[in-house]
């Protein structure tokens, strides 16, 4: 009997790449261009994971025209990339653990609200992009996270079911979008500490980075390490 195909999907901003905090830093410079002033640890609570056009409606109002939204977002992801650019680095262990995941017949996928324009800057920045069997990101859906779409799309796109997926975040959001579309989830902490989780019952495993991760541990359900 054949073994059904199991799969990791991958948020990326915050957990391929740590870069949150110049997602962040990148947010709070271009609403000061545009006159707002953001708390950037409530800003990042209330957004990480939600798409683009979602965070304006939400802060400059949702009567924004299509092209208004269009070009208000060019303009922050192009002061993000121009912070971000001279940092671009995978966290430590991403690559040895996506190499044992496919040694091992696991699908590799990406799961990210991102727009087209940061996941080609990441991926190929890092010469990523051919090694996921499939990437969904803000384009391909209507709702963020922590709606389910992005990762049940990029489950579908896998060949997987939501039963034999494991997500890796490193936002709340993100972690509830992973529990609505029944999968389990792998936090990292390199956004926000451990207990940031606790609520919630699908997460299996929290680790700082990949280094310490096994493919063999993860889907046989050993116990997550505890809350610190």
């Amino acid at each position: 009997m054949t073994s059904p195909q199991r799969a990791f999907i991958f948020d990326m901003d915050g957990t391929i790449v740590d870069n949150m905090a110049f997602h962040t830093r990148s947010w709070a410079t271009f609403f000061q261009r545009h006159g707002h002033v953001i708390d950037e640890d409530a800003f990042f609570r209330d957004t990480a994971g939600r798409q683009g056009h979602e965070i304006l409606s939400a802060y400059l109002g949702a009567g924004l025209s299509d092209h208004e939204q269009v070009t208000l977002m060019a303009e922050k992801e192009a002061v993000y990339r121009e912070l971000y650019a001279p940092h671009l680095a995978s966290v430590a262990g991403f690559e040895a653990l996506i190499a044992a995941a496919r040694a091992d017949g696991v699908a590799l996928a990406v799961g990210t609200a991102a727009p087209r324009e940061n996941v080609a800057f990441t991926l190929d920045g890092l010469g990523l992009h051919g090694r996921f069997d499939a990437i969904v990101g803000a384009a391909d859906v209507r709702r963020g996270k922590p709606h389910p779409d992005i990762f049940e799309m990029a489950a579908q796109r896998a060949g997987a079911l939501p039963e034999h997926c494991i997500v890796f975040e490193d936002a709340p959001l993100g972690v509830e979008a992973a529990r609505r579309a029944g999968m389990r989830a792998v936090v990292l902490t390199t956004t926000l500490p451990a207990a940031a989780f606790a609520e919630f019952d699908n997460v299996i495993c929290v680790a700082a980075d990949f280094r310490a991760l096994s493919v063999a541990a993860l889907f046989a359900g050993v116990p997550p390490a505890p809350f610190i």
